[in-house]
Order: C-alpha cells, then sequence, then structure tokens
C-alpha cells in the first residue's frame, strides 16, 4: 500500500514546483508514494494551510522562503527536505552566443550577479538591466512577475531594439521565444573559461512540515544531494540581506572522487589531484564529496571574490561552518576601506565595491 501525502505547492515563473512534482509523482522514484498536489498562491497561505493540517506539507521555491525563516517557525514548522536543482544555470536568448555578440550589443538581464558575470565574461556589450532600459528609452516597464518581463523583452528582441536578454530554463520553456538559447554553464569548458554561477538557491526546492513530521516520508520525496544544496546555502547566505542577495552567486553539488580527479587533471590542477592520494599514490577516500562554489562580483566585472571548497560529506556541517568563516573574513577583509597607514600610505578605497 502506498503512503499517500497531500502537497501544497507555491510556484514561480523561474521554479515551477507543481511541474517539477508532477514529473516526480509520475516517476519510478516514487513508486512508494502517492502525492496530490494542490496549489497555493502565497508562503503564508500555505503555511495556514500546514497549521490548519489541510495539507502534509509545502513545496516551495527556496528562494521565496530567504529572510522568512522566523514565520516558519512561529507557524511550528521546519524544512524536511529538499529536491536537487536540475537546471540552475540561466540561458541568453539571442541569435548570437555570448563571444559572437557586436560590439555595443545591448543585453538586458534582470539579475545583478548575471549582468556582472556578463560584464566579466566579455567587454564591449552594453548590459542592462530591464527598469535602466526602460527609463534611458523612456518606455513602460511591464508590470507582473519574471514571465512577463521576459515576454517584454522577447518583443524587444524580435524587433531588433535589443539583442538578447538572459532567463532562467522555466520561464524559457513556459514562453518558447523564437530565438536560440545558449546555456550560461556553471562548469568552465577548459582552462581559465569563464564559469556562470548559479544565482542563491537557483532551482533548489524545499519542504516544509510540521515539527513532528516523520522522516520516513521525507525520506521518500527529499534528496541527499538537495538537502546539502539547502543546508549549505542556508548557512553561508541565510543572513545576507534581502536587498544583497541577487549579488552572490553560489554552487553546491555532489561529486565522486574519479570525476573530481579527471577534472584535475583535465585542468592540470595539480594541487587538487594530489588531495585524494596518500603518500603511497593510492585514494583511499572513495565517498562522495560536496563541491561548494561562492562568488561576490564588482559592478563593472573587473573583480571577483571567489571562494571553493570539496568537503567529504560526512563533515559537511563542520566544513561549512569553517567555510563561512573563512568567507566572512574575506569579504570583510576585501570590501573595507583602508585608512591612512604612516609605513602603508594614503588612505584607499576598498578593493571590491558591491554596491550597484
Amino acid at each position: 500500500m502506498k503512503d499517500r501525502l497531500e502537497v501544497a505547492s507555491l510556484d514561480h515563473p523561474d521554479c515551477l514546483v507543481s511541474k517539477h512534482l508532477r514529473t516526480f509523482a509520475s516517476s519510478p522514484e516514487a513508486s512508494e508514494i502517492e502525492l496530490v498536489i494542490e496549489s497555493v498562491d502565497s508562503l503564508e497561505a500555505g503555511l495556514s494551510a500546514l497549521v490548519e493540517v489541510e495539507c502534509d506539507l509545502l513545496a516551495l521555491p527556496a528562494r521565496l522562503l530567504h529572510g522568512k525563516q522566523v514565520e516558519m517557525l512561529q507557524a511550528g514548522c521546519k524544512v524536511v527536505g529538499s529536491r536537487t536543482p536540475r537546471r540552475p544555470a540561466r540561458v541568453l536568448v539571442s541569435e548570437n552566443k555570448l563571444w559572437y555578440q557586436p560590439r555595443g550589443a545591448i543585453i538586458l538581464a534582470d539579475s545583478q550577479l548575471i549582468r556582472r558575470q556578463l560584464r566579466r565574461a566579455r567587454r564591449g556589450l552594453r548590459v542592462l538591466s530591464p527598469k535602466a532600459y526602460a527609463g534611458i528609452h523612456e518606455i513602460d516597464l511591464p508590470d507582473g512577475n519574471s514571465e512577463s518581463l521576459a515576454i517584454w523583452m522577447e518583443s524587444l528582441r524580435a524587433d531588433g531594439s535589443i539583442d538578447g536578454f538572459v532567463a532562467s530554463r522555466d520561464v524559457y520553456d513556459s514562453i518558447r521565444p523564437d530565438g536560440r538559447r545558449h546555456v550560461l554553464g556553471v562548469d568552465a569548458i577548459d582552462r581559465g573559461s569563464d564559469i556562470f554561477l548559479p544565482i542563491a538557491y537557483a532551482d533548489l526546492i524545499v519542504f516544509i512540515g510540521r515539527n513532528a513530521f516523520p522522516f520516513r516520508l521525507s525520506n521518500l520525496i527529499s534528496e541527499k544531494e538537495g538537502e546539502s544544496a539547502w543546508w549549505i546555502q542556508n548557512h553561508l547566505i541565510g543572513a545576507v540581506p534581502e536587498e544583497e542577495i541577487d549579488r552572490v552567486g553560489i554552487l553546491v553539488r555532489h561529486r565522486q572522487v574519479g570525476t573530481i580527479m579527471r577534472k584535475a587533471q583535465e585542468f592540470f590542477d595539480l594541487a587538487m589531484e594530489n588531495a585524494f592520494h596518500d603518500p603511497e599514490g593510492d585514494v583511499p577516500d572513495t565517498a562522495v564529496h560536496v563541491e561548494t562554489h561562492i562568488e561576490v562580483i564588482s559592478k563593472n566585472g573587473l573583480r571577483t571574490l571567489s571562494m571553493e571548497r570539496v568537503m567529504p560529506f560526512t563533515l559537511l556541517e563542520s566544513a561549512t561552518i569553517t567555510m563561512l568563516k573563512d568567507w566572512e573574513i574575506l569579504l570583510k577583509n576585501t570590501t573595507a576601506n583602508l585608512p591612512e597607514h604612516p609605513r602603508e600610505g594614503p588612505a584607499s578605497d576598498a578593493w571590491l565595491n558591491l554596491e550597484d
């Protein structure tokens, strides 16, 4: 007999939770469970449904929970599971790839992080926010969500006003524009090539349940890699103010030792490759590791502060706390203005300015 779970889902154009859950429900992974999915229109409505025992779980994009965990805790609820991000990368909708764009090409991107990554990767482009473009040309910016914004940007691209725009995969699939798409990849193609870390919580779905929700049931719908992604991001960037969270790029994923070593050999990363060998040259630790990469970028894209750690899954919690402390020190030192010093010279601006 299958376990039955009633799930309230909160959709966002960039993360269509209901669609992903229905795909999961029809897969062999869900053979032991029956999912009944009902939509809600806000986090408050979902928490109310949990409190009133009108559903068993609330599924929502992790981004919508940022800064609102106090409301969840006050309702007597907690995060009980998470699904692994499948498509966290954004796509560039344009006839040309990024490196084949003409000089001065206009690219629109709603995310601060994506705009800075584009400026870092390719100089000579006019990378603007939709709001800035509308203000420059004195046209109305559409109201609504990221899907309506993407439809508006696609109309500008179609009539030649702009050369391209950036959207999430779910939005791209929803509007199905005529232009070609080019994935802004999270992995370097070769040594020294550009990477585009996903925005915070990209494509990450979390499940909220009442405090007494059984682990046996949450294990049926949750995934270990998704749980790692939520735990690490929640601890590394959970305290970042809402107005600053869009400046952070972060990637968390499980990696096999063999995959890490092959990539290290391909990029001639001897330090990474040797880290898994013992003095005899053997590889004693073949357990799953967790790769975490975080970055912030200056507005003009010229300066990047990043940190990458590969930690054993068994040491995830302690390694994440260590990484958080190191990251806070780096961020504090690189974004602070330097005072005048009798030996080191006059006062100077911070090495990294994150203001937009």
